[in-house]
């Protein structure tokens, strides 16, 4: 994906990004040597475009570009829990950018397939592919440097995830290169508490209203809640959920669907909303002929799923009734490329607007979603790729 506090909502929207979901940690740019525009105009609302080359750092409210970063390879960018950094996931590993000044930190994870990053509470958790490494670490703290924070290393490599909850208890996949099948959890001390291999290809998170904890399977998803795993299935042998995203106002979670084992890349024309509560899975159509890519979930303010379709709107999910309620035009139509690293629009939620990138014309909008009405747009120098920003006021 990002995803939780008061500000669980918002990391969570982004985590579609996050999210994550996608598999970040295949990541394979070319060297990376960061250095910043020589601006000193601070960003306020920071918003981060990436794009080939480098990041743009925009004003959230003027839209006006206020940094360009320069960054060489394939980067993404995450938001990194507090009103002023982003977590950059660069070839060699994670680092923090200073999104207000435009300044890249000397605060680094290093690290190879550096993968998700997911925020929950008080806590920032990256998990890096390449090596295992958990790292989680209170957000605040970054102001002051590299924050002390808690680690650990999973028994072998692979493309994974973990979360953190309130209570100390940690969620972390198990895998391998060849294989995923599950998950434990930890108590604060590290001791495995429960465990669950019921989850092949496990992939993507998000948390749900009190604290329950949702994985992607190939067949379903994985639940974490009160100390315990509970399994709830899709519809099909293969009814695969990955890339999702919760709210800390519902108990049901909005994620992807997919249904052809055998696609190199599937158009998922239906999503799924997962009742963590009832530990039901509904699958929802989108609009005929209409798809969506992993860069495309996202949560409102008050709990309602948003989806950037290939139609160019943004449609809007009543999570209670399964149902699209309404659908705004933003961008034009466009298709999901091959390539996952390939620019298509991307959605970015924070508080009350929707920034989708639009890389056919190269410019990003932001949308108001109490009127459903794009209330600003401006024009970028270079093909916009992924989208994040800072998650509260500064």
């Amino acid at each position: 994906m990002t995803h939780l506090g008061t500000r669980g909502l918002v990391a969570l929207a982004a985590a579609a990004l996050l999210a994550l979901s996608a598999c970040a940690n295949e990541a394979d740019g070319g060297t990376a040597s960061p250095s910043a525009s020589s601006a000193t105009t601070s960003a306020k609302n920071p918003v981060a475009i990436t794009y080939d080359g480098g990041i743009y750092v925009l004003d959230g409210e003027s839209l006006a570009v206020a940094h360009d970063v320069k960054l060489d390879g394939f980067n993404r960018v995450n938001p990194a829990g507090n009103d002023t950094h982003v977590v950059v996931t660069a070839a060699d590993g994670f680092r923090v950018l200073d999104a207000v000044t435009g300044r890249m930190t000397d605060i680094t994870y290093p690290g190879s397939k550096p993968g998700h990053v997911v925020l929950h509470g008080d806590r920032t958790i990256l998990f890096t592919d390449g090596t295992g490494d958990v790292n989680s670490f209170d957000p605040k703290d970054l102001a002051k440097g590299k924050p002390e924070g808690r680690t650990y290393q999973t028994a072998q490599p692979h493309h994974g995830v973990a979360v953190e909850l309130s209570d100390g208890t940690m969620v972390v996949t198990l895998g391998t290169d060849e294989s995923r099948p599950g998950a434990i959890a930890l108590d604060e001390q590290g001791k495995e508490i429960a465990r669950s291999e019921e989850c092949e290809g496990v992939h993507g998170e998000a948390v749900a209203k009190g604290e329950v904890v949702a994985l992607g399977c190939e067949d379903g998803v994985l639940l974490f809640k009160k100390g315990t795993f509970v399994k709830v299935k899709g519809d099909r042998a293969y009814s695969a959920v990955g890339t999702q995203v919760g709210s800390e106002v519902s108990p049901i979670v909005l994620g992807d669907y997919k249904v052809d084992p055998d696609a190199e890349r599937e158009f998922p024309e239906q999503f799924a909303l997962v009742d963590t509560a009832a530990h039901t899975l509904r699958v929802v159509p989108m609009p005929k002929g209409v798809s969506y890519s992993f860069r495309s979930l996202a949560r409102g303010p008050e709990g309602e799923g948003l989806i950037l379709g290939t139609d160019g709107k943004l449609h809007v999910v009543d999570p209670a009734v399964g149902k699209i309620v309404s659908s705004w035009p933003v961008v034009g139509q466009w298709k999901e490329p091959m390539d996952w690293q390939q620019p298509r629009p991307a959605l970015f939620v924070r508080g009350g607007d929707a920034y989708v990138t639009e890389p056919a014309t190269k410019k990003v909008h932001r949308l108001d979603l109490a009127t459903g009405k794009v209330v600003g747009s401006t024009s970028l120098g270079g093909i916009p790729n992924e989208i994040s920003g800072t998650l509260s006021t500064h």
